[in-house]
């Protein structure tokens, strides 16, 4: 039993309430691995984005099976999935959807696009201009789309991936910062190891994927996203997600002076809250009912590598967010 603000929180009542929740989750990372190989990090930050709902921006190179991983997730959760290919000429209409004449009612009628599913590839989100970017991102904060004059609320869940591929920058549009933030998680994936990629040429010559089967339903989900808010959070872990925020804010007050010419701009509060529910989505995906410092140190990357803006100086430096919030979270007091 903990005392918190005149309330008592029963740890103990919402362990074993979490525990029961989250049986699901190794039931539907097996399901997972059944197709993509290795890559555990990808299937938990799915799993965190799912579950916080939150959206996810993935950078690999191709062939890191990211659009495997979301489809495979669609299969495994019983939910819709559609996959938007991003380039150049593409039209928001071509993502949420227009209003179309028809002849014989003689009358418009509205054709829904890919949007409406409850899993949206957005495959290299960089090839399309910042007008169908801004498109999708609407519909990302919102969770609803207007066509001509009507307005529909999205499913739940509504979980978008998008996907860039970080050496092509030639007839790209980089995301801008405000865009970028919307992402829960900005989660960078690197190559298999030697014996994963044997396994990935061994599974792929011999055709030999098993079948993905539904193992939870979208009801489930919903169910579980309401546990995960339950998660305990004691308030010196609140503080200390605070702490690394406004480190990176004000780092000469964290004794860092010398990351203050390094940074041009911290994150906002949707890092702090993000941060908070990526780390309660960790603990609920470890089946824990109370986040420790561990949990915020295992997402703090994801949540944070994109919303810290480095300056020329750091760039001249080759020092990058990546490198700042490792210097933070080492000099940050742990609770």
């Amino acid at each position: 039993m903990i005392e918190e603000n005149n309330a008592t929180v029963d740890i103990r009542a919402i362990n074993e309430k979490i525990e029961k929740e989250s049986a699901f989750v190794d039931l539907l990372v097996m399901e997972m691995n059944k197709v993509i190989v290795g890559q555990k990090n990808m299937i938990e930050r799915l799993l965190i984005g799912l579950l916080g709902n939150g959206h996810i921006l993935l950078e690999g190179v191709p062939g890191l099976a990211k659009t495997l991983a979301i489809n495979t997730l669609s299969k495994a959760v019983q939910g819709s999935f559609s996959r938007v290919q991003f380039t150049p000429d593409l039209l928001p209409a071509d993502v949420v959807g227009t209003m179309i004449y028809n002849i014989k009612e003689n009358d418009f009628s509205i054709k829904k696009g890919p949007i409406f599913a409850n899993f949206v590839l957005a495959d290299e989100i960089n090839r399309a201009p910042a007008k169908v970017q801004s498109a999708l991102l609407e519909a990302m904060q919102e969770r609803q789309i207007t066509i001509g004059d009507t307005t529909f609320k999205l499913d739940e869940p509504f979980l978008v991936m998008a996907t860039q591929n970080p050496v092509e920058q030639e007839g790209t549009y980089p995301l801008p910062e405000a865009q970028v933030d919307r992402f829960m998680l900005k989660v960078v994936i690197d190559y298999p190891k030697i014996d994963q990629e044997q396994l990935i040429m061994r599974q792929n010559l011999s055709g030999g994927f098993d079948k993905v089967n539904p193992v939870i339903s979208l009801d489930q989900i919903n169910s579980a996203r309401s546990a995960v808010k339950e998660v305990y959070m004691d308030e010196k872990i609140e503080k200390y997600i605070l702490d690394i925020i406004f480190a990176t804010r004000y780092p000469e007050k964290y004794n860092l002076p010398d990351l203050k010419n390094l940074i041009s701009f911290g994150a906002s509060p949707r890092g702090s809250i993000n941060l908070a529910m990526a780390a309660k989505c960790y603990a609920f995906i470890k089946r824990r009912g109370y986040v420790i410092p561990e949990d915020v140190r295992a997402v703090v990357m994801d949540v944070l590598r994109h919303r810290i803006g480095i300056t020329y100086e750091a760039e001249a430096e080759n020092i990058t967010s990546e490198d700042i919030i490792n210097k933070i979270v080492n000099e940050v007091e742990v609770p």
